[in-house]
């Protein structure tokens, strides 16, 4: 049974970092893109980062790059996104996907796992 488990949220002041980590179980995913969405109160759920198998290409949106870090150990089956200078409007709950690709675009449907989310809250 495939299971992805986030952890790593909490509460944090503007301008503060937080580093989210998942952990996948189940199958290997070392030839699997993975990334991050996020989903603000009241609204839909959007992409925030991602990075293909092998760890060679990245891709964020506009509004966490140079601020945002995602990267992956495939030996611990684990991704990372290490969030810097947080800022409220990075409020959300946070969740770590994977998709059946070596590579994987930003929308949602190209991810086949998805983890349960972690709540990350920033107050300013």
């Amino acid at each position: 049974q495939v299971q992805l488990v986030e952890s790593g949220g909490g509460l944090v002041q503007a301008g503060g970092s937080l580093r989210l980590s998942c952990v996948a179980s189940g199958r290997t995913f070392s030839t699997y893109a993975v990334g991050w969405f996020r989903q603000a109160p009241g609204k839909e759920r959007e992409f925030v980062a991602r990075i293909s198998a092998s760890g060679g290409s990245t891709y964020y949106t506009d509004s966490v790059k140079g601020r945002f870090t995602i990267s992956r150990d495939n030996a611990k089956n684990t991704w990372y996104l290490q969030m810097n200078s947080l800022k409220p409007e990075d409020t959300g709950v946070y969740y770590c996907a994977a998709s059946f690709k070596a590579i994987a675009g930003s929308a949602d449907y190209n991810y086949n796992y998805w983890g349960q989310g972690t709540q990350v809250t920033v107050a300013s």
